[in-house]
């Protein structure tokens, strides 16, 4: 017994709320998990392959493991960015196969631990060798690539954002999803940082924030014309002999935009080049992958 009792009336009040205890739930499949699994955004509805990811950051992950030569990759899309690894997809997960060293053996990955599982997977602990070029043709065209990876992940990624439809400013409102953490993902790319539309000088918390949409689309257009330009008559990007990292990025952006129904698509297909670049790395990249398994 308690040394101090709980008072009658409060006890009343407790039974109001009675506490019930229920069996535990089963996993909907109790069959063991047999080849890899990347978890994704959902595709596009009127994905032609449907498994390509909408979301381009998925979509560059599902590339790097196609161009790495994987392939019998089963992918799912039923968990949300909420349910990921620090709340961000990819995830990868990976059956127990005895090969690979922990903690990749049999675990579920974030997207940043799966070059190191690739590497496992592709190599043996007695062949494996520490590529210092990462794939390129020399130490110019590796430093050459972090230029690029950069117009790609601000230049391009903006035109994106902003031709994707915002959310209305009572929708912002109502949202119950926002909370002090989150950032505009268009403000956190562009320098300076955006000014915000409400906020200064009241209760109100800043939502949106004030875009120079004429500058991003024409940095936008320099961009598609200078990757167009570089790539020219290519097979990989920068010359290298096999796909990089940075192959896999411009995958992402090219087949999203061309896949996009906004005017940026435009550019895009003005350039042979990179249509016909896209449309070969798409084959290698769809025949990599299938469905996961009801």
């Amino acid at each position: 017994m308690s040394l101090f009792p709980v008072p009658p009336p409060l006890l009343k009040v407790f039974a109001l709320f009675p506490l019930y205890s229920y069996p535990s739930i089963e996993p909907p499949s109790k069959k063991p998990l047999t080849e890899p699994t990347l978890w994704i955004a959902p595709p596009r509805a009127d994905s032609e392959s449907g498994v390509f990811s909408s979301d381009v950051d998925c979509l560059k992950w599902q590339a790097y493991l196609a161009l790495k030569g994987l392939v019998g990759i089963a992918v799912e899309w039923v968990v949300s960015s909420e349910g990921a690894i620090d709340k961000k997809l990819p995830n990868l997960h990976v059956p127990l196969d005895g090969k690979i060293p922990e903690p990749e053996d049999g675990s579920l990955l974030a997207a940043s631990m799966i070059p190191s599982w690739v590497a496992d997977r592709l190599t043996s602990n007695d062949e494996k060798q520490v590529d210092a070029l990462d794939g390129y043709i020399n130490q110019a065209a590796k430093d050459e690539s972090l230029a690029w990876t950069t117009m790609l992940e601000t230049r391009v990624r903006a035109a994106l954002l902003v031709a994707k439809p915002s959310p209305s400013y009572l929708q912002s409102l109502l949202s119950l999803t926002y909370s002090d953490h989150d950032t505009d993902p268009l403000a956190s790319i562009t320098t300076p940082p955006l000014p915000p539309l409400t906020g200064y000088s009241s209760l109100v918390h800043p939502m949106g924030s004030r875009v120079n949409t004429v500058a991003v689309e024409s940095e936008y257009r320099e961009a598609i014309s200078a990757l167009a330009e570089r790539l020219g008559t290519d097979k990989w990007f920068l010359g290298s002999e096999n796909a990089t990292v940075l192959d896999a990025l411009l995958f992402a952006y090219i087949h999203t935009i061309l896949h996009s129904k906004d005017s940026i698509r435009v550019e895009v297909t003005r350039r042979v080049n990179l249509v016909a670049w896209e449309w070969r790395v798409r084959g290698v990249v769809r025949a990599a992958f299938h469905k996961a398994p009801k």
